[in-house]
Protein backbone atom coordinates (compact mmCIF):
# COMPACT_ATOMS: atom_id res chain seq x y z
CA UNK A 1 0.00 0.00 0.00
CA UNK A 2 1.54 3.57 -1.30
CA UNK A 3 1.92 5.95 1.73
CA UNK A 4 3.19 9.44 2.50
CA UNK A 5 5.57 10.86 4.91
CA UNK A 6 4.55 12.65 8.24
CA UNK A 7 6.61 14.19 10.39
CA UNK A 8 4.92 15.62 13.58
CA UNK A 9 6.37 18.44 15.91
CA UNK A 10 9.26 16.90 17.43
CA UNK A 11 10.50 15.61 14.27
CA UNK A 12 9.43 12.03 14.60
CA UNK A 13 8.53 10.84 11.01
CA UNK A 14 5.98 8.05 10.10
CA UNK A 15 4.11 6.85 7.32
CA UNK A 16 0.63 7.34 7.21
CA UNK A 17 -1.07 4.72 4.45
CA UNK A 18 -2.77 6.12 1.25
CA UNK A 19 -6.63 5.21 0.30
CA UNK A 20 -7.03 7.38 -3.04
CA UNK A 21 -3.96 8.78 -5.09
CA UNK A 22 -4.11 10.83 -8.53
CA UNK A 23 -1.23 10.88 -10.55
CA UNK A 24 -1.48 13.90 -12.81
CA UNK A 25 -4.93 13.39 -14.02
CA UNK A 26 -6.48 14.70 -17.32
CA UNK A 27 -10.40 14.58 -17.84
CA UNK A 28 -11.15 16.00 -21.53
CA UNK A 29 -15.08 17.10 -22.51
CA UNK A 30 -15.43 18.39 -25.64
CA UNK A 31 -11.64 19.02 -25.57
CA UNK A 32 -11.90 21.41 -22.70
CA UNK A 33 -10.39 20.11 -19.41
CA UNK A 34 -12.54 19.64 -16.62
CA UNK A 35 -9.46 17.69 -14.86
CA UNK A 36 -6.18 19.59 -15.37
CA UNK A 37 -3.22 17.31 -14.26
CA UNK A 38 -4.82 16.71 -10.65
CA UNK A 39 -2.34 15.25 -7.97
CA UNK A 40 -3.86 14.68 -5.13
CA UNK A 41 -3.34 11.84 -1.84
CA UNK A 42 -6.39 11.14 0.23
CA UNK A 43 -5.00 9.45 3.65
CA UNK A 44 -6.77 6.08 5.43
CA UNK A 45 -9.25 6.50 7.53
CA UNK A 46 -9.69 10.95 6.85
CA UNK A 47 -12.96 12.68 5.68
CA UNK A 48 -11.40 14.87 2.70
CA UNK A 49 -13.52 17.18 0.59
CA UNK A 50 -13.08 18.88 -2.65
CA UNK A 51 -14.34 21.99 -2.65
CA UNK A 52 -15.11 24.43 -5.53
CA UNK A 53 -18.06 26.80 -7.46
CA UNK A 54 -19.95 25.17 -9.98
CA UNK A 55 -18.10 23.73 -13.48
CA UNK A 56 -14.32 23.22 -11.25
CA UNK A 57 -13.97 19.72 -12.21
CA UNK A 58 -14.57 18.11 -8.37
CA UNK A 59 -17.29 15.60 -9.47
CA UNK A 60 -15.55 14.63 -12.54
CA UNK A 61 -12.60 13.91 -9.66
CA UNK A 62 -15.12 11.79 -8.25
CA UNK A 63 -16.36 9.91 -10.90
CA UNK A 64 -12.88 8.99 -11.67
CA UNK A 65 -12.72 7.78 -8.39
CA UNK A 66 -15.50 5.58 -8.90
CA UNK A 67 -14.50 4.77 -12.34
CA UNK A 68 -17.92 6.32 -14.09
CA UNK A 69 -15.43 8.41 -16.10
CA UNK A 70 -12.07 6.84 -17.58
CA UNK A 71 -8.99 9.12 -17.33
CA UNK A 72 -7.44 10.55 -20.51
CA UNK A 73 -3.88 10.65 -19.13
CA UNK A 74 -2.54 9.75 -15.61
CA UNK A 75 -3.52 7.42 -12.82
CA UNK A 76 -5.92 6.87 -10.33
CA UNK A 77 -4.78 4.39 -7.44
CA UNK A 78 -6.95 2.63 -4.67
CA UNK A 79 -4.88 1.27 -1.26
CA UNK A 80 -1.93 1.22 -3.91
CA UNK A 81 -3.47 -0.36 -6.99
CA UNK A 82 -3.99 1.19 -10.01
CA UNK A 83 -7.58 1.27 -11.29
CA UNK A 84 -7.03 1.28 -14.83
CA UNK A 85 -9.30 -1.04 -16.95
CA UNK A 86 -11.07 -1.69 -13.21
CA UNK A 87 -14.64 -1.60 -13.54
CA UNK A 88 -16.46 0.34 -11.05
CA UNK A 89 -18.75 -2.72 -9.49
CA UNK A 90 -15.10 -4.18 -9.12
CA UNK A 91 -13.85 -0.96 -7.15
CA UNK A 92 -13.32 -0.72 -3.56
CA UNK A 93 -15.08 2.22 -3.30
CA UNK A 94 -19.24 2.83 -2.59
CA UNK A 95 -20.84 5.94 -3.97
CA UNK A 96 -23.71 8.50 -2.55
CA UNK A 97 -25.16 10.60 -4.23
CA UNK A 98 -27.18 13.84 -3.86
CA UNK A 99 -30.31 12.31 -5.82
CA UNK A 100 -29.46 9.12 -3.11
CA UNK A 101 -30.40 6.87 -6.16
CA UNK A 102 -32.37 4.57 -4.12
CA UNK A 103 -35.16 1.96 -5.39
CA UNK A 104 -38.74 3.23 -5.22
CA UNK A 105 -39.92 -0.29 -5.54
CA UNK A 106 -38.17 -1.78 -3.25
CA UNK A 107 -38.71 -0.99 0.79
CA UNK A 108 -35.70 0.23 2.83
CA UNK A 109 -34.06 -2.86 3.82
CA UNK A 110 -34.06 -4.49 0.45
CA UNK A 111 -32.79 -1.09 -0.88
CA UNK A 112 -29.23 -1.87 1.44
CA UNK A 113 -29.27 -5.48 0.61
CA UNK A 114 -29.83 -5.07 -2.99
CA UNK A 115 -25.85 -4.88 -3.58
CA UNK A 116 -24.85 -8.06 -1.51
CA UNK A 117 -27.73 -9.69 -3.00
CA UNK A 118 -25.86 -8.99 -6.80
CA UNK A 119 -22.31 -10.41 -4.93
CA UNK A 120 -24.45 -13.62 -3.92
CA UNK A 121 -23.65 -12.93 -0.54
CA UNK A 122 -25.21 -15.87 1.80
CA UNK A 123 -28.74 -15.16 3.03
CA UNK A 124 -27.26 -15.37 7.16
CA UNK A 125 -24.63 -13.08 6.51
CA UNK A 126 -26.80 -10.34 4.79
CA UNK A 127 -29.15 -10.33 7.68
CA UNK A 128 -26.50 -9.60 9.87
CA UNK A 129 -24.95 -6.74 7.55
CA UNK A 130 -28.50 -5.19 6.58
CA UNK A 131 -29.22 -4.98 10.23
CA UNK A 132 -25.65 -3.68 11.18
CA UNK A 133 -26.19 -0.96 8.79
CA UNK A 134 -29.67 0.12 10.16
CA UNK A 135 -28.42 0.31 13.49
CA UNK A 136 -25.40 2.48 11.83
CA UNK A 137 -27.56 5.06 10.77
CA UNK A 138 -30.45 5.40 12.93
CA UNK A 139 -33.45 3.60 10.52
CA UNK A 140 -34.12 -0.28 12.52
CA UNK A 141 -37.49 1.15 13.16
CA UNK A 142 -38.31 2.21 9.32
CA UNK A 143 -36.97 -1.22 7.71
CA UNK A 144 -40.20 -2.06 6.21
CA UNK A 145 -41.03 1.45 4.48
CA UNK A 146 -40.49 2.27 0.79
CA UNK A 147 -38.62 5.39 -0.04
CA UNK A 148 -41.70 7.59 -1.01
CA UNK A 149 -42.73 7.17 2.22
CA UNK A 150 -39.92 8.51 3.88
CA UNK A 151 -38.19 12.26 4.66
CA UNK A 152 -35.31 13.41 2.69
CA UNK A 153 -33.09 12.95 5.91
CA UNK A 154 -34.32 9.68 6.07
CA UNK A 155 -33.43 8.69 2.23
CA UNK A 156 -30.17 10.28 3.11
CA UNK A 157 -29.50 8.00 6.00
CA UNK A 158 -30.85 4.75 3.91
CA UNK A 159 -28.28 5.49 1.07
CA UNK A 160 -25.86 5.65 3.78
CA UNK A 161 -26.46 2.43 4.63
CA UNK A 162 -26.74 1.21 1.09
CA UNK A 163 -22.98 2.33 0.67
CA UNK A 164 -21.87 1.29 4.49
CA UNK A 165 -23.32 -2.18 4.20
CA UNK A 166 -20.59 -3.23 1.21
CA UNK A 167 -17.99 -2.11 3.60
CA UNK A 168 -16.01 -0.37 0.97
CA UNK A 169 -12.28 0.86 1.79
CA UNK A 170 -13.36 4.43 0.32
CA UNK A 171 -16.92 6.29 0.54
CA UNK A 172 -17.70 9.01 -1.75
CA UNK A 173 -20.23 11.66 -0.99
CA UNK A 174 -21.29 13.68 -3.47
CA UNK A 175 -23.09 16.48 -2.22
CA UNK A 176 -24.85 14.61 -0.07
CA UNK A 177 -26.33 17.18 1.87
CA UNK A 178 -27.32 19.66 -0.86
CA UNK A 179 -31.43 17.92 -1.11
CA UNK A 180 -31.91 18.83 2.29
CA UNK A 181 -33.23 22.12 4.22
CA UNK A 182 -30.67 23.74 6.66
CA UNK A 183 -31.95 22.64 9.95
CA UNK A 184 -31.81 18.98 8.74
CA UNK A 185 -28.53 19.56 7.24
CA UNK A 186 -26.86 20.92 10.35
CA UNK A 187 -28.16 17.61 11.71
CA UNK A 188 -26.91 15.53 9.31
CA UNK A 189 -23.89 16.80 9.34
CA UNK A 190 -23.18 15.74 12.66
CA UNK A 191 -24.47 12.69 12.19
CA UNK A 192 -22.25 12.11 9.06
CA UNK A 193 -18.99 13.43 11.15
CA UNK A 194 -19.64 11.37 14.04
CA UNK A 195 -20.01 8.00 11.69
CA UNK A 196 -17.29 8.98 10.10
CA UNK A 197 -15.24 8.84 13.55
CA UNK A 198 -17.39 5.43 14.36
CA UNK A 199 -16.20 3.54 11.04
CA UNK A 200 -12.78 4.51 10.68
CA UNK A 201 -13.27 4.39 6.96
CA UNK A 202 -12.16 6.79 4.22
CA UNK A 203 -14.56 9.63 2.72
CA UNK A 204 -14.37 12.11 0.13
CA UNK A 205 -16.99 14.10 -0.63
CA UNK A 206 -17.53 16.67 -2.78
CA UNK A 207 -19.12 20.16 -1.98
CA UNK A 208 -19.51 23.84 -2.61
CA UNK A 209 -20.75 24.55 0.34
CA UNK A 210 -17.76 26.10 2.42
CA UNK A 211 -19.41 25.81 5.77
CA UNK A 212 -19.93 22.14 5.30
CA UNK A 213 -16.72 21.58 4.24
CA UNK A 214 -14.30 23.18 7.14
CA UNK A 215 -16.88 21.76 9.92
CA UNK A 216 -16.65 18.09 8.61
CA UNK A 217 -13.48 17.70 6.80
CA UNK A 218 -9.63 16.22 8.09
CA UNK A 219 -8.03 18.24 5.02
CA UNK A 220 -9.64 20.13 1.58
CA UNK A 221 -8.65 20.76 -1.57
CA UNK A 222 -9.80 24.01 -3.16
CA UNK A 223 -10.69 23.54 -6.93
CA UNK A 224 -10.86 26.37 -9.23
CA UNK A 225 -11.07 25.59 -13.08
CA UNK A 226 -9.65 22.29 -12.87
CA UNK A 227 -6.95 22.72 -10.90
CA UNK A 228 -6.16 22.60 -7.53
CA UNK A 229 -5.42 25.83 -5.73
CA UNK A 230 -4.62 24.72 -2.23
CA UNK A 231 -4.86 21.55 -0.26
CA UNK A 232 -4.77 21.80 3.75
CA UNK A 233 -7.03 21.46 6.78
CA UNK A 234 -9.85 23.13 7.66
CA UNK A 235 -7.84 26.14 9.17
CA UNK A 236 -4.62 26.45 6.99
CA UNK A 237 -7.04 26.73 3.96
CA UNK A 238 -9.71 29.64 6.02
CA UNK A 239 -6.21 31.58 8.13
CA UNK A 240 -3.54 31.12 5.42
CA UNK A 241 -5.39 31.25 2.00
CA UNK A 242 -2.65 30.44 -0.59
CA UNK A 243 -4.38 31.98 -3.36
CA UNK A 244 -6.48 35.49 -3.49
CA UNK A 245 -9.44 32.52 -4.89
CA UNK A 246 -9.04 30.71 -2.42
CA UNK A 247 -9.11 33.47 0.27
CA UNK A 248 -12.55 35.34 -1.79
CA UNK A 249 -13.95 31.77 -2.26
CA UNK A 250 -13.78 30.42 1.80
CA UNK A 251 -15.90 32.61 3.65
CA UNK A 252 -16.01 36.21 3.07
CA UNK A 253 -12.86 38.65 2.60
CA UNK A 254 -11.47 42.09 2.04
CA UNK A 255 -9.39 41.98 -0.74
CA UNK A 256 -6.88 45.19 -1.60
CA UNK A 257 -4.64 45.00 -4.47
CA UNK A 258 -1.47 46.95 -4.13
CA UNK A 259 2.41 46.47 -4.39
CA UNK A 260 5.30 46.07 -1.50
CA UNK A 261 6.76 49.80 -0.77
CA UNK A 262 8.28 49.42 2.56
CA UNK A 263 10.04 45.54 4.20
CA UNK A 264 12.00 45.42 7.42
CA UNK A 265 12.43 42.27 9.83
CA UNK A 266 9.00 42.51 11.75
CA UNK A 267 6.29 44.02 9.08
CA UNK A 268 5.49 44.36 5.62
CA UNK A 269 3.57 47.75 4.16
CA UNK A 270 1.58 47.61 1.37
CA UNK A 271 0.19 50.39 -0.99
CA UNK A 272 -2.92 49.69 -2.24
CA UNK A 273 -4.32 51.12 -5.61
CA UNK A 274 -7.04 52.87 -3.99
CA UNK A 275 -4.57 55.35 -1.76
CA UNK A 276 -4.78 53.04 1.86
CA UNK A 277 -1.06 52.22 3.58
CA UNK A 278 -1.88 48.51 5.31
CA UNK A 279 1.05 47.22 7.89
CA UNK A 280 1.01 43.44 7.73
CA UNK A 281 3.27 41.36 10.36
CA UNK A 282 5.96 39.49 8.77
CA UNK A 283 6.18 35.60 8.86
CA UNK A 284 8.23 33.09 6.78
CA UNK A 285 5.34 32.84 4.46
CA UNK A 286 4.83 36.71 3.88
CA UNK A 287 5.47 38.11 0.32
CA UNK A 288 8.29 40.69 0.87
CA UNK A 289 10.11 41.83 -2.43
CA UNK A 290 9.91 45.67 -2.68
CA UNK A 291 7.67 46.43 -5.75
CA UNK A 292 6.09 43.01 -5.43
CA UNK A 293 2.04 43.26 -6.83
CA UNK A 294 0.13 41.48 -4.03
CA UNK A 295 -3.61 41.39 -2.28
CA UNK A 296 -4.19 42.25 0.83
CA UNK A 297 -7.02 39.97 2.50
CA UNK A 298 -8.35 40.71 5.63
CA UNK A 299 -11.37 38.69 6.53
CA UNK A 300 -14.69 40.80 8.18
CA UNK A 301 -14.51 39.44 11.65
CA UNK A 302 -10.98 40.45 12.51
CA UNK A 303 -11.91 44.38 11.79
CA UNK A 304 -12.97 46.75 14.85
CA UNK A 305 -15.24 49.25 14.66
CA UNK A 306 -14.70 53.00 16.74
CA UNK A 307 -17.27 56.43 16.42
CA UNK A 308 -13.90 57.46 17.58
CA UNK A 309 -10.20 57.96 16.17
CA UNK A 310 -8.25 54.80 18.33
CA UNK A 311 -4.78 55.85 18.89
CA UNK A 312 -3.45 53.17 16.57
CA UNK A 313 -0.11 53.76 14.41
CA UNK A 314 -1.42 51.57 11.59
CA UNK A 315 -4.03 49.84 9.82
CA UNK A 316 -6.79 52.60 10.76
CA UNK A 317 -9.17 54.05 8.46
CA UNK A 318 -12.06 56.91 8.24
CA UNK A 319 -15.31 56.18 6.40
CA UNK A 320 -18.91 55.90 7.12
CA UNK A 321 -21.51 53.01 7.40
CA UNK A 322 -23.69 53.09 4.27
CA UNK A 323 -25.28 49.70 5.25
CA UNK A 324 -26.26 47.63 8.70
CA UNK A 325 -27.18 43.81 8.38
CA UNK A 326 -28.82 42.13 11.63
CA UNK A 327 -28.23 38.79 11.23
CA UNK A 328 -29.31 37.09 14.77
CA UNK A 329 -25.64 36.38 16.04
CA UNK A 330 -24.10 38.43 14.47
CA UNK A 331 -24.75 41.85 13.10
CA UNK A 332 -22.79 42.52 9.30
CA UNK A 333 -21.72 46.74 8.48
CA UNK A 334 -20.70 47.73 4.97
CA UNK A 335 -18.21 50.52 5.87
CA UNK A 336 -17.60 53.03 2.88
CA UNK A 337 -13.74 54.57 3.38
CA UNK A 338 -13.12 58.19 2.89
CA UNK A 339 -11.35 56.73 -0.57
CA UNK A 340 -14.64 55.41 -1.70
CA UNK A 341 -14.27 51.81 -1.26
CA UNK A 342 -16.21 49.81 0.96
CA UNK A 343 -15.55 47.07 3.22
CA UNK A 344 -17.10 44.89 5.77
CA UNK A 345 -17.35 43.63 9.07
CA UNK A 346 -18.90 41.24 10.59
CA UNK A 347 -19.31 41.75 14.82
CA UNK A 348 -21.26 39.52 17.19
CA UNK A 349 -24.53 40.78 18.19
CA UNK A 350 -23.65 42.18 22.23
CA UNK A 351 -27.63 43.24 21.66
CA UNK A 352 -26.91 47.11 22.00
CA UNK A 353 -28.26 49.90 20.07
CA UNK A 354 -26.73 49.35 16.33
CA UNK A 355 -25.69 52.77 14.90
CA UNK A 356 -27.53 54.52 12.12
CA UNK A 357 -26.60 54.71 8.42
CA UNK A 358 -24.32 57.35 7.88
CA UNK A 359 -22.85 57.18 11.13
CA UNK A 360 -19.14 58.62 11.12
CA UNK A 361 -17.02 55.71 12.47
CA UNK A 362 -13.22 54.46 12.08
CA UNK A 363 -12.61 50.69 11.42
CA UNK A 364 -9.67 49.06 12.40
CA UNK A 365 -7.49 46.02 12.34
CA UNK A 366 -4.06 44.79 13.76
CA UNK A 367 -1.23 43.69 11.34
CA UNK A 368 -1.41 39.89 12.53
CA UNK A 369 -5.28 39.89 11.46
CA UNK A 370 -4.09 40.46 8.14
CA UNK A 371 -2.88 38.37 4.98
CA UNK A 372 -0.17 39.50 2.18
CA UNK A 373 -0.68 36.75 -1.27
CA UNK A 374 1.34 37.09 -4.10
CA UNK A 375 -0.44 37.54 -7.34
Amino acid sequence: MAQIVMQNQRGITSFQPLDVELRNVFKFFNQEPAVNGIDLDVRQGEFFSILGPSGCGKTTILRLIAGFEIADAGKVLIQGQSMTNVPPYRRPVNTVFQSYALFNHLNVWDNIAFGLRLKKIPKSKIEARVQEALKLVKMESLRSRFPNQLSGGQQQRVALARALVNRPTVVLLDEPLGALDLKLRKEMQVELSNLHKELGLTFVMVTHDQEEALSLSDRIAVMNQGKIEQVGTPSEIYERPCTSFVADFIGDTNLFSGEIVEVDASNVQISTKTGLSIIISRTEDTPSELSQAVVVSVRPEKIQLSLYPPNLPANCFEGRLVNVMYLGTHVNYVVELTNGISINVLQPNTFGTLPDRNTPIYAWWTETDCLAISQ
